[in-house]
């Protein structure tokens, strides 16, 4: 259990790291296209490499989420499942 939320830690800060240095290197962009939503268009035009980084960050945070989730436990977790009783 403690491993599982040590790794759900650090992937979500890692991910949150990575968002404040794409914040910070985004401000200087000057290709701007806008983002095209299906029922219209994004209000403020965002750089690319913004949209790359953030679709990167939602991975980082989504695969360290999904391997905590996925990881096998330890004996004494299987004993304090309800049903194993």
């Amino acid at each position: 259990m403690l491993l599982r939320l040590r790794l759900l830690l650090a992937s979500a800060g890692g991910g949150l790291l990575l968002l404040l240095i794409l914040c910070l290197g985004a401000q200087n962009l000057h290709d701007r296209p806008s983002l095209n939503l299906g029922l219209g268009r994004n209000v403020a035009p965002l750089p690319s490499g913004f949209l790359v980084g953030l679709a990167l960050v939602v991975g980082v945070i989504s695969g360290g989420a999904s391997a905590a989730l996925l990881l096998p436990g330890s004996a004494t977790d299987h004993d304090q499942e309800p049903g194993n009783a």
